[in-house]
């Protein structure tokens, strides 16, 4: 009894270093909930672009719609916040593997850097070309913000050689970003030609239709035409299923046989067509300066 006794006052302060050196850093716990936080919000923030809803408390014509509505929304198609949300999917990945050290490396300071450049670069965008803000996409920056701060405050090993690295990569991430959304790289990702824009939204009230497929290369060509004022046009997708799917109701009930197919008024054009006939056919007053 007096050994066994003895032996667990030895090991009992082995015991307790173990449980110690396992113990989660505050520091650390706060930049789990950060990123719990930053997840949560660009999940809520991305089921909300796919599924082309309004965000809770931001009513139609806000400054929270405008920006979420704007080019600067999306990438290649891909809402911005999901991007947003690999970001914090990653962090919290590299902070959960790491909890119980007492500073991080480079990854975090490296992505939290590369996430802070990019949600400045659209705030900024937001306040200066749209003139409106989004109180979701300031909270995400304010998040991503103060964890790049804790992150850096964590001084791990060379981490100025981290914050140097991290910043020339993100100012290169944020340059092409800015090319992109100035159409450099592709006419419907830059500003929109306001006689398109003009055009495009009057054909979309005056009660005119775009049928066409999502796989016909003559389709894609026409909304090419209009540039970054495509999303404005009244199209209407007639083959969601594939090609060789069954028409879809509306298509069908127009009998639409070929594609691109417009109805504009009671007369029907088939073919890709030129900015200055889509006017013609719709009474717009088209100016020849513009070109086609």
């Amino acid at each position: 009894m007096a050994k066994s006794s003895k032996r667990k006052k030895v090991d009992s302060p082995g015991h307790a270093s173990t449980l110690e050196s396992k113990s989660i850093p505050p520091l650390n716990i706060a930049l789990l909930v950060l990123a719990a936080a930053g997840i949560l919000l660009t999940s809520y923030l991305t089921y909300v672009a796919w599924f082309e809803d309004h965000p809770a408390f931001c009513s139609e014509g806000s400054g929270c719609d405008l920006v979420q509505a704007s080019r600067w929304s999306t990438l290649l198609g891909i809402p911005m916040a999901f991007y947003g949300l690999l970001t914090y999917m990653l962090l919290a990945n590299i902070i959960w593997n790491g909890r119980t050290k007492s500073s991080y490396g480079r990854p975090v300071i490296f992505v939290s850097i590369c996430g802070f450049a990019i949600s400045a670069y659209l705030t900024i965008v937001s306040v200066v070309e749209i003139e409106a803000t989004c109180p979701y996409c300031l909270a995400s920056f304010s998040i991503i913000t103060t964890m790049m701060i804790l992150a850096i405050a964590q001084r791990p090993t060379d981490w100025m050689t981290s914050i140097k690295e991290a910043t020339v990569v993100a100012l290169l991430i944020v340059g092409v970003l800015h090319l992109h959304y100035s159409g450099v790289f592709s006419l419907a990702a830059g500003p929109e030609d306001p006689q398109l824009q003009a055009l495009a939204t009057h054909l979309d009230k005056s009660g005119a239709k775009f049928y066409g497929a999502y796989w016909c290369p003559r389709c894609q060509e026409q909304k090419e035409v209009f540039e970054a004022s495509a999303t404005r046009l009244p199209y209407v997708e007639c083959s969601s299923g594939g090609r060789g799917s069954a028409l879809t109701p509306a298509c069908a009930k127009e009998k639409i046989r070929s594609y691109p197919t417009w109805i504009i008024g009671d007369q029907r054009y088939t073919g890709l067509q030129t900015p200055r006939s889509l006017a013609a056919a719709s009474g717009f007053a088209w100016k020849d300066d513009s070109g086609d």
